[in-house]
């Protein structure tokens, strides 16, 4: 005799939705919190990483120097990690790893009288379980901290504002007193000098226009149009005329792996003829296609390529770095 099915009450059908979105619960926060902490990198040091330019002449331009760079660098520990984080090392230990262009994204809370660090509307954190948020003046302790221990380096520090309400000169503002603690760790100019003139200290490279008329003391411009949309495959390195100089610059940050790659190696191409003074910046980074992407993916798939290439060119940035992939970049200024 089949036994009768039992009547789904009231309480039991609410019983099992609460148990499947604890399930989904469960699932994001696996996703979004404990998978990251697994996508980590190689960490292990390489000898001389944190003094190479010391090789190189002072007459070098910055602009000509094979340089490895990090993608939204301060993204070590944030918040929605899966899609947000871009880097398995902190500040301090890519600058000994060799890496010398920081991408810094700043943001502000309302009524806030000091940056934060994020990614888009992120916060980056101080520790992978904590929620406090990484502020510009522990970031830039330890970048004083390196440059003290390492005066032959140089550190470029471009910044862009990220997220908030302020208008671009307060930005300015509040970046200058920031900077103007410690002005004689700063090289603040607008175009790009040689390596000597900036040896033991950042250089300032700022996404924005000179709205407060600072000048010279605003930092070298770094401007160029968004290169987002993953349906249009063609374009590469984009032409980009700055006061005093151009800037060649490929950041599709919205496509594929293939197309990515296609797009990185046409514009180093693209832009190897450039003069002297001018720079040209190579992101390898991307999120992919989606709304919001996972780069740890995508990572994954270019890094090795990359490390796999015997010619590179410009300033090379890149998601998940390490000190081997670094020293496969600056090691090309030194090939034969």
């Amino acid at each position: 005799m089949a036994k009768a099915k039992k009547k789904l009450t009231p309480l039991r059908v609410l019983g099992r939705i609460l148990a499947g979105l604890l399930a989904l619960i469960l699932l994001a926060a696996l996703v979004l919190v404990a998978l990251p902490l697994t996508e980590g990198v190689d960490k292990a040091p390489v000898e001389g990483s944190a003094d190479w330019m010391a090789a190189l002449p002072d007459e070098t331009p910055l602009g000509r120097i094979v340089l490895p760079g990090t993608h939204d660098s301060a993204t070590q520990y944030v918040q929605l990690a899966f899609f947000s984080k871009c880097q398995g090392l902190s500040i301090g230990r890519q600058l000994e790893a060799g890496y010398r262009y920081l991408d810094i994204r700043l943001g502000t809370d309302e009524g806030a009288e000091a940056f934060k660090l994020m990614h888009g509307f992120t916060n980056c954190k101080t520790s992978a379980l904590r929620s406090d948020a990484l502020y510009l003046d522990a970031v830039l302790a330890d970048c004083y901290a390196f440059l003290a221990a390492h005066p032959t380096e140089t550190v470029l520090f471009a910044v862009k504002y990220e997220h908030g309400d302020l208008p671009v000169a307060e930005v300015q503002r509040m970046l200058a007193a920031a900077i103007f603690e410690h002005p004689e760790l700063w090289l603040l100019t607008d175009s790009l000098p040689a390596l000597g003139e900036a040896r033991g200290k950042l250089v300032l490279l700022r996404r924005w226009a000179d709205e407060a008329g600072l000048g010279a003391a605003a930092g070298v411009p770094l401007l160029w149009a968004d290169q987002k949309g993953h349906e249009d495959v063609g374009p590469d390195a984009a032409e980009e005329p700055q006061p005093g100089y151009t800037l060649w610059v490929q950041d599709r940050f919205e496509y594929g792996t293939a197309d990515k790659w296609a797009a990185f190696t046409r514009g180093m191409e693209k832009a190897a003829g450039r003069a002297d003074g001018d720079a040209a910046i190579h992101f390898l980074s991307t999120k992919g296609t989606a709304a919001y992407g996972h780069p740890y993916k995508y990572a994954k798939a270019l890094n090795p390529q990359l490390m796999a290439m015997p010619e590179l060119d410009g300033w090379i940035v890149v998601d998940f770095a390490s000190a081997r992939l670094a020293e496969h970049i600056y090691g090309m200024n030194f090939a034969v």
